[in-house]
């Protein structure tokens, strides 16, 4: 067995750590991006109750079926949660805090917020 291969390997992977760690840090992802990410985050979970709400009605078939078919004369308990359905899906992104006036004031200033009067008395130095 010849050392050269192993060499070979030990270059290739050294080579690689090397590439990897110089790799440089994705970006911080932009407004816009954000919002079709949150878009996107809504969608798969209104898709997800979709999909329960289809699951739902398809067990109660399976369930009204097989009552029927086996003539037991059971029906499946009332207390049971009724299915409900999502709707269709809407999506209403929340607004900025700027827009939302979280830091504005609730109304406009008409006199200064302070007054010339003192709030304490100084204390006199000690000699």
């Amino acid at each position: 067995m010849s050392i050269r291969p192993i060499a070979l390997a030990a270059g290739l992977l050294v080579a690689s750590a090397l590439a990897q760690a110089k790799l440089p840090a994705p970006p911080p992802p932009t407004p816009e991006a954000a919002a079709k990410a949150d878009e996107a985050k809504a969608r798969t979970a209104h898709n997800t109750k979709v999909e329960a709400y289809k699951l739902c009605k398809a067990m109660d078939k399976a369930a009204a079926n097989y009552f029927k078919t086996t003539g037991t004369g059971k029906q499946p308990s009332a207390g049971a949660p009724a299915c409900t359905d999502p709707g269709p899906f809407a999506y209403t992104p929340p607004r900025p805090l700027e827009a939302s006036g979280a830091h504005s004031p609730p109304e406009t200033a008409t006199k200064p917020p302070s007054s010339q009067t003192p709030s304490a008395s100084p204390t006199p130095k000690k000699p």
